[in-house]
Formats: structure tokens, C-alpha cells, sequence
């Protein structure tokens, strides 16, 4: 079994159910000359490695008919590296990145620079604020959290307890600056994390924050 990512422009869908359409209309579509760059360096990478550490699971990716879209299959194991591999070609051509088995868009419109780790799903390089609204509520055991890193010691994390009840924590680069909270409304937390990642912070007094000492 392979799983699958697919690559589509940014911006053409904005649900599951409004990709799948897209990728439709696609279908017979001479393959796009940004397809054809991403499927050319992604092969070209997978050629250069030993057989039995391929991280595609077909010979290659691209030339065929499916328009601007991508489809890019990978070995279970080789996942991380795939989407690595993927934001860092796509995200510069403008691209956004489908899994259909989580069923997530992570499209780059809008992204604050970030290293963003999902406690589920691993590492992303960008958060946007579609993102944070559909992971905070998902977060789920055994391992129901996500940190948001701009820089060392500058972070924003939330984890998610058994009773639903969200402990959310920030850092603005030092000890002194390390605060935390808990929160029930998992909005309120996604709001929070967008904002911190913005540098806004006009709802955080709304919050009873305490200094977290470690």
C-alpha cells in the first residue's frame, strides 16, 4: 500500500469536497508546466538514491494528463520525508499539498513561516489560520498536541487533556516570558496561536495567564 499526496495551485479549493472537484475538471488535461518541474526534480532526487530506498512508490511521478495537479504515492515509512520534500518544492511555485488520508489542505495562501509540529502528523514549515482552526480541535491521543516555533525560545503550544480541556503555553525568548493558561474552547486556542503567530496580541488579556515555571 502506498500513501498519497497530491499537489494542486493554491487557492482553486478551499474543502475536501471542492479539491475533489478540482482534481476532476483536471483529468485529461496536458500536464502543466509547474507539474512537470516538481515531478522532474522529484524524480530526478529518487534516481539518485539506492533502489531499496526509493521514497516514491512508482518508477516515477508526472507525465500524464492530470492538468495542474500532482500525484505523488510514497512508501508508508518515507511519509515525512515525502512532505519535506514536497512543501519545499511546491510551497515556491505557489503550490498547496492534499493528503487525502487525513484529509487536510495545507495550502500556503496567507502562511506565517513557522516550524509547526503536529503531535499526529509530524513536522509542516508554515501555519496559516485555516490550519490552526481545523488541527486544534483534532487534536487527539496519544499524542494531542502542536507547537509553533518562529524562533528559539520564541513558541506558542497547546496540548490537548483527557477531559477536553486545552493547556495552552507561550515563550517571547526567555524564562520571565513564559506564560500559560487553560482554555475550553478550542476556537479560543486556535485564535490564540494565530494571533501569537502574527505578533497580535489584543486578546490575550482576555486570558488568565500565569508564569509557567520550568
Amino acid at each position: 500500500m502506498s500513501y498519497d499526496h497530491v499537489l494542486l495551485p493554491s487557492g482553486v479549493a478551499s474543502s475536501i469536497a471542492q479539491v475533489d472537484a478540482y482534481l476532476n475538471t483536471q483529468q485529461g488535461v496536458p500536464e502543466a508546466g509547474a507539474v512537470a518541474q516538481i515531478a522532474a526534480e522529484l524524480n530526478n532526487r529518487n534516481a539518485e538514491l539506492p533502489e531499496a530506498d526509493s521514497f516514491l512508490s512508482t518508477v516515477s511521478v508526472g507525465g500524464a494528463d492530470t492538468g495542474t495537479a500532482l500525484y505523488v504515492p510514497c512508501p508508508y515509512d518515507a511519509i515525512g520525508f515525502v512532505r519535506h520534500l514536497l512543501f519545499e518544492l511546491a510551497t515556491p511555485l505557489n503550490y498547496a499539498v492534499y493528503d487525502p488520508q487525513l484529509a487536510w489542505l495545507i495550502d500556503p495562501a496567507g502562511h506565517i513561516p513557522a516550524i509547526v509540529t503536529h503531535g499526529g502528523a509530524g513536522e509542516f514549515p508554515y501555519l496559516t489560520k485555516s490550519l490552526a482552526e481545523q488541527w486544534v480541535p483534532e487534536l487527539s491521543p496519544p499524542n494531542p498536541y502542536l507547537v509553533v516555533e518562529r524562533s528559539e525560545q520564541f513558541y506558542i503550544q497547546t496540548y490537548r487533556g483527557n477531559a477536553g480541556v486545552y493547556t495552552l503555553e507561550y515563550r517571547d525568548g526567555s524564562p520571565d516570558e513564559h506564560f500559560g493558561t487553560s482554555v475550553a474552547d478550542p476556537a479560543i486556542v486556535a485564535a490564540i496561536i494565530w494571533d501569537w503567530a502574527n505578533d497580535e496580541r489584543a486578546r490575550f488579556p482576555s486570558l488568565a495567564w500565569s508564569r509557567v515555571e520550568l
